[in-house]
């Protein structure tokens, strides 16, 4: 059991890895389109390859794998009969974190068949934005795994806004600071 729960939290941060450095990929391939044609040729060529090894080669099987290693450690811990009970919401409610968060996974992969085919849709600052919502699933997830009962939903959903809030300034600045 032990095994089990230690490799579904390797291939968790496996996961959050790809998906934490992809979009950066993103940005650096969408900033490449401002480069003399030469230089853009040979930087997106680049990026191309290194997009496909980290999203095929780690982030798609990390993710392949959680979805299999967590349902298998719900069975086998005995929660998955007990999901809807008062005690175990706040599981349900991870697993609806997760749902959403595979749902980002799918965005991303979206987003890098455009690129692959030569579609900028989004800006570099846009992407950063993007970059940052696994980190908002992430902190989310962990907490509510750590926490548990140990937070109000009002609270907890009051926190999950102000770091979001503190998140999109900390972009703002940065941005500001580019500028100059």
């Amino acid at each position: 059991m032990l095994y089990l729960k230690a490799f579904h939290i390797i291939f968790i941060v496996t996961w959050f890895a790809g998906m934490f450095y992809i979009p950066r990929l993103f940005i650096y391939n969408t900033e490449a389109q401002e480069r003399p044609e030469a230089e853009r040729r040979v930087l997106q060529e680049q990026f191309s390859i290194m997009m496909r090894r980290l999203w095929f080669g780690i982030t798609w099987p990390s993710a392949i794998i959680t979805l299999v290693l967590g349902p298998w450690l719900l069975i086998r811990m005995g929660y998955a009969p007990y999901l809807f009970e008062q005690p175990m919401r706040w599981l349900l409610l991870k697993l609806v974190f997760v749902f959403f968060l595979y749902l980002y996974h799918f965005s991303l992969h979206r987003i890098l068949r455009q690129q692959l085919a030569g579609r900028f849709r989004y800006s570099s600052q846009q992407l950063r934005v993007w970059n940052e919502v696994a980190t908002i699933f992430l902190v989310s997830v962990v907490l509510l795994v750590v926490v548990k009962q140990g937070i109000s939903l009002v609270w907890g959903l009051a926190g999950l806004i102000g770091f979001v809030v503190l998140l999109m300034s900390a972009i703002r600045i940065y941005k500001q600071l580019r500028k100059r």
